[in-house]
């Protein structure tokens, strides 16, 4: 049973960053691109990117590792806590340092941040220019890297 759970966490966890991958070089394309359509249909593939499979991936990611910690008894370890409060940290992390930055780029573009609403007033070509120069996505990818890197180590390791 442990190495179905294992394949199991292994492949969700793969699908999470593969989408994730898609989004993030995006973020990083964004910092060259002026143009108001093609800024458009990049901001379309991370949306598309970072749809409803993702969080299902990341929920089986989530549930399996927790279904792993029962099976092989890690749950007096400080690895997994570590792991998981890595993860909670990180995602959180990623509303402020991307969806909030990338939607205001939407809605300079013309595209709602909510899909729901109407699309918004593009801004001016100098506007969505200034916008543009002010989003680094460096700090994003340091973190979402910087974490999936932490929590593979302290999984592969499981130093304490």
């Amino acid at each position: 049973m442990y190495e179905w759970v294992r394949l199991l966490h292994i492949a969700s966890a793969f699908g999470f960053v593969l989408a994730h991958g898609a989004s993030g070089a995006v973020a990083l394309m964004l910092r060259k691109e002026r143009e108001p359509s093609r800024v458009a249909a990049l901001l379309d593939l991370s949306r598309a990117a970072l749809g409803p499979a993702t969080w299902t991936a990341a929920l089986v990611m989530l549930a399996s590792g927790i279904w792993l910690g029962f099976l092989a008894d890690w749950w007096g370890r400080w690895w997994i806590w570590i792991s998981i409060v890595t993860l909670v940290v990180v995602m959180g992390a990623m509303t402020p340092l991307g969806a909030l930055p990338l939607n205001r780029i939407r809605e300079a573009v013309g595209i709602a941040a909510d899909p729901k609403k109407p699309a918004p007033t593009p801004a001016t070509p100098s506007e969505l220019e200034a916008i543009l120069d002010r989003w680094d996505p460096r700090p994003l990818t340091t973190v979402g890297l910087g974490g999936l890197l932490l929590i593979i180590a302290l999984m592969v390791l499981k130093p304490f």
